[in-house]
């Protein structure tokens, strides 16, 4: 057993020499100095603030370009919503409004019903992301709505009656002029 415990002590005074002579090695590696002046090149400064402002420019191009995506999204989405409104309620008022012109007792009220849901339909959807001109064309179709609405409620003689129902065509005619070159 004494032959076992000089080559364990000889095993263990072999590690910590190599392992003290790894350890000088890295602390004399690491204390080496390197000669030279802590400058920059005269002509790397120019060049880092050329690539900071070329990225920045390049940032911000993206970003705008990001958000003008979003909001032609955003009008998009706004003109389809309402002339959607305008193009689906018109259609059910201009046929109640037709049918009370064929039978004015029995359907005078169904087109006023007709008429002011499609206004108050057409309002709902109006919103800023519009151009003024579409917003103006769906004002005017809900305020020709309500007028004709109100000739028939009022019971207005032929001759109102139609100045009423031909504006209220004419306006629908140009606000789905504006919604069809707003798709487009």
């Amino acid at each position: 057993m004494g032959g076992m415990t000089g080559s364990l002590q000889l095993r263990i005074v072999a590690l910590v020499v190599g392992c003290l002579a790894v350890l000088a090695m890295i602390v004399v590696g690491c204390s080496s100095v390197t000669q030279g002046k802590p400058t920059v090149k005269a002509g790397d400064g120019p060049v880092y603030r050329a690539s900071v402002s070329a990225s920045l420019a390049e940032s911000a191009e993206s970003s705008s370009s990001q958000e003008s995506k979003r909001q032609a999204s955003m009008t998009m989405q706004a003109v389809h919503t309402a002339c959607e409104a305008l193009s689906s309620s018109s259609v059910d008022a201009i046929t109640a409004v037709n049918d009370y012109a064929a039978d004015v007792q029995a359907k005078q009220q169904p087109a006023i019903d007709a008429l002011n849901h499609s206004a108050d339909t057409v309002a709902q959807s109006i919103s800023d992301p519009l151009s003024q001109e579409l917003k103006d064309a769906m004002n005017a179709w809900v305020d020709a709505a309500r007028g004709v609405a109100t000739a028939i409620a009022g019971n207005y003689g032929p001759d109102e009656f139609n100045s009423a129902v031909s504006k209220l065509n004419d306006v629908k005619t140009h606000a789905l002029d504006l919604c069809d070159a707003a798709y487009r």
